[in-house]
């Protein structure tokens, strides 16, 4: 291992000793700028990796490494501990300079309004300014970027699209790797195996931009509304610290904040009708009493359970969003007795991976799922219950993302959209009204 491997490996990134698979010795090169994981002034604390300064997202622990009392962020111990006695490492020398050209194998045609958001996409590009994109549940927001990638790629800049979940990193991937061989895009996302690796296009979950400092030349959000982006500030800053100083920040949402739609600071392009030029699916209500009360007897709703046994019977897949584990668990196991290949998922779920990609292949007729599958999984012919709609989980938010996974594909642009509930929520009303104000403004 030389010192190139290892400015390869640093370069634009800021990361632990643990990270680095590299010698010691190579660690006191001169172009290695290394700083305190954790530092004080006065009473106060400031982590360096992930910037929180909040006091009660700090805690000390007796740390073997350095004898003492020793202070460590909680707010990005998901990471690995970052600690007053632990030094991040950074590249301050002469950085890797991407492929001068990645060249673009996409073949596809853009719509109209895929066309419009392109070209507002690759002015953002060229002249380094922010922009939303506002676009509806299956516009095709990931190949309106494909121009505006292409052109950063070929004038040497760096690019990384990032979004909250680890399914969505895993379902782009194979899309990037089609769309740009040459620039031999890599996933950054927990337990990733590109984790040591480098290239000029990334993507990567939200959390994994702690680990970059002033890398991006080009930084992506993908589903920025999205839990948990939304709600964690130091998420919100990595960001601010993973972009050059003179560089394009793009947010991608099919349901942004009420706050972003009316900054008058932040540009924005709106796609309000899908590429393939049919309406929305808009869900229906189906009421199913007290279903809380029908799972303690060990037993389905007879509205949903019929549902699914009609989906079983003519072999169209279908997701079933549920509010939580627990009756993630119930549920599951007496649509079981139905079909025993029905199969549930969470994101405690060890399997969670290997599952998700059964119903992608089909081998799995019905996968129930917690929120975690509302974004980014797309099944071409598939359909949609939400079991317990009513519940505070299903903002209006994550039922307008999960409405969104049916007829997302061209040859099947329709189908079934169900919440049963217990009791028509505000959310739920709002969230059909957004879904057909989308459809009118698309003229459909």
């Amino acid at each position: 291992m030389s010192p190139i491997d290892l400015r390869n490996h640093l370069a634009g990134r800021h990361l632990l000793s643990s990270e680095i698979p590299f010698p010691p010795e190579l660690l006191q090169h001169q172009d290695i700028q290394k700083e305190k994981g954790v530092t004080k002034k006065g009473s106060s604390y400031q982590c360096t990796r992930c910037l929180n300064s909040k006091r009660h997202l700090f805690a000390s622990f007796d740390c073997a490494k350095c004898g003492r009392q020793c202070t460590y962020c909680r707010s990005c111990i998901m990471m690995g501990r970052v600690s007053e006695c632990e030094t991040l490492y950074s590249w301050i020398g002469e950085s890797l300079v991407p492929p001068s050209s990645a060249g673009m194998n996409w073949s596809g045609i853009l719509s109209p309004l895929q066309e419009k958001a392109s070209l507002k996409i690759k002015e953002a590009i060229e002249q380094h300014t922010e922009l939303l994109v506002w676009a509806v549940c299956g516009a095709g927001k990931t190949e309106i970027l494909f121009e505006g990638i292409e052109a950063a790629l070929q004038s040497g800049r760096r690019v990384c699209l990032a979004t909250p979940r680890t399914d969505v990193v895993l379902e782009l991937l194979p899309r990037f790797k089609q769309a740009f061989p040459n620039a031999d895009p890599i996933a950054l996302y927990g337990g990733s195996e590109d984790r040591f690796s480098s290239s000029s296009l990334i993507l990567s979950t939200t959390h994994q931009l702690f680990r970059f400092k002033q890398t991006f030349d080009c930084l992506i959000i993908d589903e920025v509304d999205a839990f948990p982006f939304s709600a964690d500030e130091t998420l919100q800053k990595a960001v601010g610290k993973a972009r050059k100083q003179e560089s394009t920040l793009i947010y991608l949402s099919a349901t942004p904040s009420g706050k972003m739609r009316k900054n008058k600071n932040l540009p924005h392009i709106k796609i309000p009708g899908r590429y393939h030029g049919h309406p929305l699916p808009v869900p229906r209500f189906q009421w199913i009493g007290s279903w809380k009360g029908s799972l303690l007897k060990q037993k389905l709703p007879s509205p949903f359970q019929k549902w699914v046994e009609d989906h079983l019977q003519i072999q169209k897949q279908a997701f079933v969003f549920v509010p939580n584990i627990p009756v993630l668990n119930q549920v599951t196991s007496a649509l079981q007795k139905l079909n025993a290949s029905i199969e549930g998922v969470h994101s405690e779920d060890p399997d969670r991976k290997e599952k998700v990609q059964r119903f992608r292949e089909g081998t799995t007729p019905i996968i129930v799922t917690t929120t975690i599958l509302e974004r980014g999984v797309t099944v071409p012919d598939t359909e949609v219950a939400v079991f317990g709609a009513e519940e505070e989980i299903f903002t209006e938010s994550a039922l307008v993302q999960i409405a969104g996974r049916v007829g997302r594909h061209r040859d099947y642009p329709a189908g079934d959209v169900v919440f049963f509930h217990y009791g028509k929520t505000h959310a739920m009303i709002s969230a059909r009204r957004h879904i057909q104000e989308m459809n009118r403004e698309a003229g459909l």
